[in-house]
Order: C-alpha cells, then structure tokens, then sequence
C-alpha cells in the first residue's frame, strides 16, 4: 500500500462519491475521528437509547420485534439477545458475493451513514467498523435478498454479524471463518448493543455503495464511447461539421454540447490531410452520437445529487435524536432515490452500447464503411478469401448490447408487498443498482470491442500521421495491447487486457 496516498477521515461530515471510491479501490486510506465532540456525540446516543430502556420499557426494535412483530413486546431480560437474533434469522442471502472493491464501499457507506450520529450506536461500532476496512477484513455479503425497504436487511445482516466474530470473510485472498480471523489478528467480536444490530442492516448502505462505483465507471465510459465515435468519423470519413460549435449553440444541453465539444477537438486534423466533409449527412449513429452520449452526460450532476445525499443520510429507523430526546419512527431506510437513479443510469449507459454497435455495424460493412475492406479484415489479397478480420467480434458486440438492453427494464416498479404486508411498498434498488453493474460490465465490454474496431478502421484508412495528438495517442495505447488484425487470431485475451484497464480508468482521456 502506498504511504503518500490520501485519507478519508469518518467524522460525520459530508463524503463524496469520490471518497469511497477511493476506499473501495484501497487507494486511499481510512481515518475515524477521534476528536472529542464527535465521539461523544456519537456515544450519546447510545446512551439515550439505554436511558430511554430505563426509564419507559419501550423502544421500537429494541424492546418489541420488527417489523410487522412491533407489537410483540420483548421482555428487558431478552432485549440483549434481540440484535444477534435480527442478524441472525437474515441470514439467508443468495447469488454471488459482492466483490471485494464492493464490500469495501458497501462498509464505507454504512461508515458514513452511522458517523452522522443519530442511529443510537456506540463509538465502539464505528471503530469496529473501521477495523474491517483497515485490516481488509470483508465480510461475504451475497448480491440476493434485499427489497431495498426496510433497506438492504440481509445483505448487512452479514456485516452486523461479521462485527460480533461470525459467518466468514475474505482475508488476504482467502475465505475464512470470521472468528479465525479475529483470534489471528487479536480482535474483540463486539456484543451490539439493543440498537445496534437494527442500526446496522435497517439502511440503504448495499445499494448505495455500489451506486457509487456504478457512477463512476459510467462517467469514464460516458468519456470512452465519445473518444469512439471520434475515431469512427475518422473511419467512416464522416462530416466533422455535424458536430460544429454553432449547431450545438441552439440546443443548449450542457452535457451534449461537452461531448460535441470534445469530439471537435478530437477531429482537428494537422498538415494537408485529405478530409471528407462533402457528405451532407451521415448516419445516426455518427451524427447524433453527441445527443445519445449527452444525455448520460447531462444525467450526472442529478445523479450526484441523489447518490451523495443518500450516503450521507441518517437512513435507519427509528432516528435516535440524542440531543433533542426524540425516538423519530419514519421510513428513511426506503432507497426509492437509489433506485431511480440506477434505472435511470442502466438505460443511459445501455443506450452506449446500443450506439458504439450500430457504429461498428457500419464500420463491418462494405455497404455503408465507404470503402473499407469487408468485416475491417486486415489481411492482403491472396489471404483475405480466408480470413474474416472482426467478424465474430461483431457478432459479440451484438451479443452483449442485447443482454445489457434487456436489463433496462426497471427494477424499481417491481414492488412487492412482503412481511405481513408491513413492507407492502418496496424500493428494489438493490436489484436496480446490480442490474446497473451489470450493464455497466456488458457495456464496457462492448466498448473494448468496438475501440479494437474504430482503430483498425482508422490504420486502414490510413493518413494517421495528419491525425490530432489525442487521437494518436490513443491509438498507440490500444497498439500496446492489441496488434493490427492482418491475420485472424483469437481475440480473448487482448479484449480482456483492455477491459481491465477500461475498468482501472488507465487512460486519460478528456480533462
């Protein structure tokens, strides 16, 4: 690990989508104050919930049962029980585990929420909390069983159990027994505390942790698929004026003017390059390429707003108000903002793929590339009746663009009435924020394929020299990886090369 890298400190205060990125990826380290005012404001509110146990018998989750069984009342000799039986009977999550650089922002974000200081937890649990990410101790946490209200309760039923020593956890690349990890490495399991347990799994952490990867991969893809469509005009000898300063001036969307604009600088030629601007219009998938990627573009600052005011909410039940003496009973656990949010950002990010496949079709076809051998085969005349350049690559790319357009639909009008009809409307945004994942991995697959594509299409075309600075650069990157196509070869291992540096946003591509 780097020792100059920067540090997210918890304290109650406002992160960004930015920092948990950044602690989920491990390339920032984890800080939680210990400034006094915060951890006694923290600690306060465990205490008033005790008080309140003194002196009235009665707090929701603490004293009755959940849910629907909140007027099942809890004898005070079994109130210390009741958070390990509310992570326990949660217990049955299915599907694959979320991954590590997931778990890590699922931790960070329920960090977060917990350090604003109204869910009546102790200082304890966000140190434990904090042990976890530090350590690199992450709870297995399956992708299935959340209805995203009463928020994410079985998937963080795998955290508030991981925090008392149980279930299992990765470690150093291995699975584990949560109790073996913790004698290794000399760790307390915690005994939560009447509240805690409640605190803990009844919030919109799993959803929202992984909307905020989900972002950020789609803003560099939003960056990627314009860097595309630059090169696929080279290619295509398409007209560098259907993307002119003044046209875009009367239709004055921010996001789509940005990426016309960076698809003019993208186009500027140098020297006497021969240039072809004589057809009137092209094709949709060059032409309006700036308003399908625009509105992705114009989607973001909403969408910031909706992810980061749900990362830092208090979005628990009940709301501990220490300072004020009030137990608020309401339904901030609800992830109706996360929901939307990815099923507005999974039709976004598909309808790129939608676009980069309807360019490469164009760019396979004799037809329609103006001039380009059949399929982009690289091959010379005596080898070309043998070799079929991207043919089945097409074929692919054509594949997955369906996958990811038939994960558009949305999860959030999915609802479903469930337990007893107390959770009788529901959010879905985990599934919503999965189904994003999803399409955010099919789209950046088709991206790799088609970048593979758009550069061939442009070698063949040649005049490469007279390309701008930004456009060759990127050419000698995918070079890197992936050599010209003269003859055919499998084509897995270059693709995969490219999508783990897609994924590690390697390149830069516009300031």
């Amino acid at each position: 690990m780097m020792t100059d890298k920067r540090t997210v400190v918890f304290n109650g205060q406002p992160l960004t989508i930015e920092d948990i990125c950044l602690v989920a990826a491990r390339q920032a380290g984890i800080g939680l104050s210990t400034h006094e005012g915060f951890v006694t404001r923290i600690d306060k509110g465990a205490a008033f919930v005790d008080t309140l146990l003194k002196e009235q018998g009665f707090v929701y989750g603490v004293t009755t049962g959940f849910g629907d069984s909140c007027t099942v009342s809890v004898p005070l000799h079994l109130v210390e029980e009741l958070p390990r039986n509310l992570y326990t009977f949660h217990g049955c999550g299915l599907g694959q585990h979320f991954d590590a650089q997931q778990t890590r922002a699922i931790l960070a974000t329920r960090l977060t929420s917990l350090a604003r200081g109204f869910s009546g937890v102790r200082y304890q649990l966000l140190q434990q909390i904090t042990t976890l990410l530090e350590q690199d101790i992450l709870p297995l946490i399956p992708q299935e069983g959340s209805v995203g209200a009463s928020g994410d309760l079985t998937p963080l039923s795998y955290l508030a159990a991981a925090l008392s020593g149980e279930r299992e956890v990765w470690y150093q690349g291995e699975r584990r027994t949560t109790q073996a990890v913790f004698a290794q490495l000399n760790i307390a399991p915690l005994a939560l505390k009447p509240k805690e347990g409640l605190a803990i799994m009844n919030g919109t952490a799993a959803m929202t942790g992984i909307a905020c990867l989900a972002y950020q991969r789609a803003g560099y893809l939003s960056q990627l698929c314009t860097r595309i469509t630059s090169l696929a005009s080279i290619a295509l000898q398409g007209n560098a004026y259907h993307f002119d300063e003044k046209l875009f001036s009367v239709k004055p969307h921010p996001g789509q003017n940005r990426v016309a604009g960076r698809i003019r600088a993208d186009l500027q030629v140098t020297g006497s390059a021969p240039r072809n601007d004589t057809r009137l219009q092209d094709r949709y998938s060059l032409r309006c390429a700036p308003h399908v990627i625009g509105v992705l573009e114009d989607s973001l600052p909403w969408l910031r707003q909706f992810i980061e005011n749900e990362l830092n909410s208090a979005n628990d039940n009940p709301i501990i108000d220490a300072e004020g003496e009030h137990v608020l009973h309401g339904g901030h656990f609800y992830g109706g903002h996360i929901a939307f949010a990815m099923d507005s950002l999974k039709t976004a990010v598909a309808n790129l793929a939608d676009l980069m496949d309807r360019q490469m079709a164009q760019l396979m076809d004799p037809k329609f590339n103006h001039g380009l051998p059949a399929n982009l085969s690289g091959a010379d005349a005596e080898q070309r009746m043998v070799n079929h350049g991207f043919k089945a690559l097409q074929i692919a790319v054509s594949a997955w663009t369906a996958e990811a357009l038939k994960l558009t639909m949305p999860a959030s009008v999915f609802s479903r009435s469930t337990e007893c009809h107390n959770q009788d409307k529901v959010s879905m945004g985990t599934i919503a924020a999965r189904d994003c994942i999803r399409i955010l991995e099919l789209t950046e697959q088709v991206a790799a394929a088609v970048l593979f594509a758009v550069v061939q299409g442009v070698e063949l075309r040649g005049n490469v020299e007279f390309l701008s600075p930004a456009l060759q650069q990127t050419l000698d990157w995918v070079r890197q990886i992936s050599p010209f196509l003269s003859t055919d070869r499998a084509l897995e291992q270059e693709l995969r090369a490219c999508l783990v540096l897609i994924r590690q946003q390697y390149w830069p591509l516009y300031e």
